[in-house]
């Protein structure tokens, strides 16, 4: 992988490390809420039915990032990693709306939702402007051979 391969790489695991710590915390947070209820293995309460279906979907979500942008570094082809680098960004901008959907109900606050979203949409940004290039290539490639 090339530095910058690398840096975006290393984004992508530390962003990836944030989401599952998130996941952790936030069924840790709604456990403590309905504390006896958990405890005694009763069913689950609907409130943690919720925040972990939606912490699930970041959690996949926020780790795909990671994996389909080291897949792309190691694409055998040009298209291998043109898809997987736009695969990689579609994860990204599902993320953000999953952080999103954690915010508007309150199962994260103001400040870890500004966290994380920043952090992600950085990811996204980057992931972006590799797609734009991959894009503006491909269209310079076809001009030069004729088509």
């Amino acid at each position: 992988m090339s530095e910058i391969g690398d840096k975006i790489q290393e984004k992508c695991m530390a962003f990836g490390d944030r989401v599952i710590k998130l996941n952790d915390y936030l069924l840790e947070q709604e456990c403590k809420k309905e504390d006896e209820r958990c405890k005694k293995g009763s069913r689950i309460p609907i409130t943690l039915k919720s925040v972990a279906a939606l912490s699930n979907q970041l959690l996949r979500a926020g780790t795909s990032i990671g994996a389909n942008n080291a897949e792309a570094t190691n694409a055998i082809s040009k298209a291998d990693f043109k898809s997987k680098s736009f695969i990689a960004l579609k994860e990204a901008r599902e993320s953000l709306f999953w952080i999103k959907m954690l915010h508007r109900n309150n199962y994260i606050d103001d400040k870890q939702f500004q966290s994380i979203y920043n952090d992600c949409e950085e990811i996204v940004k980057i992931l972006v402007t590799r797609c734009k290039t991959l894009n503006n290539n491909r269209k310079k490639e076809t001009k030069e051979s004729g088509n």
